[in-house]
């Protein structure tokens, strides 16, 4: 796996210092990186407008997005992705959504994933019908020597570069004697706006932090690659630009509803009966998602790639994340010319950016760009939506005629 993703991060001189980090971050990708997304699959469902005929197409990352997606009933969805990790854990949610015996297993398995029962559910009901790669990634052992399955004994949110780096955040703040639970204490908007800007805020302003935060490093644990990180910081200093970000995530909205929130300042979900989780882990949707699994297509495959063996007008919806903020202009207009060669009319894609622009004016072809329309007025409506607040720009493009 290491060499294809080499091929989509790496685009520079081994030796020059972009491909030193670029490589740096390729090496850190190949673990688990998410073990939740950070995509709003809300946003998502409502800006793709799925219907019963509609063949989705999206990157797996961690998952969650992909069974939400289930909730709007699309006729099949196919999950692809380069990290093994991942295509691992979206072979385990869909297993396990089909033979753990009922809401209860599902959700202690993947909202709470912190209890031993999980390890004796994996054994009796999942393990017996899940693909030998998948049974020998999560049986495996880890850099550590842990088996990688026990995450859900010990907390899974908390497993992943991006857990490491919520939990160094949580270390740093506390280093300061910010504890960022706090914020989970508010009891409406108003007690959360205020708690961010006499706890929270403050802790970008130290020195430390400044400099931390100006390393493209110190951001692999969002999964932000050098490329990204200098799209993201433009000509502001990092900790400024982070500090907005955390800001619109605290204070924009209802902590009631905010499941991201609640895995960024408390590292888990919420426990209490009405608390905010993904759409495939609330119980009113379970017998839908659990019905529709088998709709879904996992694929561990470069998106061009996989592209370029599909069918003309095959493909409706498509969801890239963030991929293209990785991707030089060649890849990006060899991306665009499998989407665009596979889009039904009407097709819709969504992706997501660090900075606030769509990347690809003045960067795709100009005889691929305008094949597709912009939807600029819904794109500011879709990023102000997006409850993670981790990105700079949601965007929607759909093909016309």
């Amino acid at each position: 796996m290491g060499h294809v993703i080499d091929r989509a991060v790496v685009n520079h001189e081994a030796l020059s210092r972009e491909g030193l980090l670029e490589r740096a971050f390729a090496f850190a990708f190949r673990g688990l990186v998410y073990a939740q997304i950070w995509e709003d699959p809300v946003v998502d469902i409502e800006a793709l407008a799925i219907t019963p005929q509609s063949h989705v197409v999206t990157i797996a990352s961690g998952g969650c997005n992909v069974l939400s997606y289930l909730t709007a009933n699309p006729a099949r969805i196919t999950a692809v992705d380069l990290n093994t990790a991942h295509i691992a854990l979206n072979c385990l949610k869909q297993v396990a959504a089909v033979s753990l015996p009922d809401y209860t297993h599902f959700r202690r398995f993947f909202g709470d994933a912190d209890s031993a029962e999980n390890i004796a559910a994996y054994r009796t009901y999942i393990r017996p019908y899940l693909d030998e790669t998948s049974r020998r990634y999560w049986e495996g052992r880890d850099m550590v020597g842990r088996r990688r399955i026990g995450m859900f004994r010990s907390g899974a949110y908390k497993r992943g570069l991006l857990g490491g780096f919520i939990g160094a955040a949580h270390l740093v703040a506390k280093l300061y004697r910010i504890d960022p639970r706090v914020l989970l204490e508010a009891r409406n908007m108003e007690e959360q706006r205020r708690i961010f800007e006499e706890k929270l805020a403050p802790v970008f302003n130290r020195k430390f932090v400044r400099w931390l935060t100006d390393q493209p490093a110190s951001l692999f644990g969002l999964g932000i690659p050098p490329a990204q990180y200098e799209s993201l910081a433009g000509d502001e200093k990092m900790a400024a630009v982070l500090r907005r970000r955390l800001e619109k995530l605290a204070c924009d909205h209802d902590l009631k509803s905010n499941y991201f929130a609640w895995q960024a300042f408390g590292r888990a979900y919420g426990r209490h009966q009405d608390a905010p989780l993904p759409p495939y882990l609330e119980e009113r949707h379970y017998d839908a998602v659990r019905s529709r699994t088998g709709r879904v297509d996992i694929r561990h495959a470069n998106m061009t790639d996989w592209l370029a063996t599909q069918a003309d007008e095959s493909v409706d919806r498509y969801v890239l994340l963030d991929a293209q903020d990785w991707m030089s202009n060649a890849q990006l207009d060899a991306l665009w010319t499998q989407i665009t060669r596979c889009a039904r009319p009407g097709a819709r894609v969504l992706f997501r950016t660090a900075a606030e622009p769509s990347l690809l004016p003045g960067r795709l072809s100009p005889a691929l760009l305008d094949r597709w329309t912009y939807h600029a007025a819904e794109s500011l409506d879709f990023t102000r939506a997006d409850r993670s607040s981790i990105y700079g720009g949601v965007h929607l493009y759909s093909l016309e005629g």
